[in-house]
């Protein structure tokens, strides 16, 4: 047996690195694919304007890295005196090694610990809610779905954060960093995909567009015999909705991920 990782192509092999120094069978088949956007005004914009935020929301790593790129210098301006006010908050421990290799100062950083058991934008909400007042801004860097009509979606994590820092009467705004899109599989990534659908493979969820993503990509493929490993309840019930067998849930780290494998579907290591 084998789980396959369905996240960005970077991203999905440091996963199956430490997926297969716990012992696992684990194969990569990224799912999403992350192009920089064309247009870098807003991000030069923000970068500009980033001492007026109490906080900056960053959504994933691809989102610092990209928004950092477009900033070359922003990581030490981000800790200097002008920007003192400003934090730097991190969905999760990914995002924010992306933001100590950016160069932020790690006393400028919020995020969940491990000891929460979720990386989300509840758990960072959470932690960061009291640095929030009335009339306060906040930016939220993000990536952008490719020919997307950029509306909200209260099912996102962002945009439910989003309407957390509102509810306070403060002023969350978003810039795009990236693009996030359908990648094009080759013939043996679409054989791949057919045959982890029914021969007790796991699919490894991180994100509930690459689940869009696989359902469009092999749009007739029946799920009733796969297995999926979701690591938020959203995703999990977006697997359920899309017919897998079974779906179960998960912290979001490698350890996690082998540790629940085990358990729910005693994959031994």
């Amino acid at each position: 047996m084998r789980v396959v990782v369905t996240r960005p192509e970077r991203e999905a092999q440091r996963w199956v690195r430490e997926l297969r120094a716990l012992g696992l069978v684990a194969q990569a088949l990224p799912l999403i694919e992350i192009a920089a956007i064309e247009d870098r005004s807003a991000l030069q914009a923000a970068a500009r304007a980033i001492g007026q935020y109490v906080g900056v929301m960053f959504v994933s790593g691809p989102a610092v890295e990209h928004f950092f790129s477009s900033n070359p210098d922003l990581g030490l301006e981000f800790s200097a005196q002008h920007a003192m006010q400003t934090r730097a908050w991190a969905t999760g421990p990914g995002t924010a090694r992306a933001l100590l290799a950016a160069g932020v100062a790690p006393e400028r950083i919020d995020s969940p610990s491990g000891k929460v058991g979720q990386f989300d934008s509840e758990a960072l909400w959470a932690l960061v809610r009291r640095q929030v007042h009335h009339a306060d801004r906040v930016l939220i860097v993000r990536g952008t779905e490719h020919g997307s009509s950029g509306s909200a979606d209260p099912g996102n994590g962002r945009d439910w954060f989003a309407g957390q820092v509102r509810q306070l009467g403060a002023i969350a705004e978003f810039v795009a960093a990236y693009t996030r899109r359908a990648p094009k599989l080759s013939r043996q990534d679409l054989d791949l995909a057919c045959e982890c659908a029914s021969d007790g493979s796991v699919w490894l969820f991180t994100s509930s567009q690459a689940l869009a993503n696989l359902l469009t990509l092999v749009p007739d493929l029946s799920w009733k015999r796969a297995r999926a490993l979701a690591t938020h309840p959203r995703i999990a019930q977006s697997a359920r909705e899309a017919g897998f067998g079974q779906v179960q849930h998960s912290r979001a780290t490698p350890a996690d991920v082998a540790m629940a494998l085990e358990q729910h579907f005693k994959m031994a290591r």
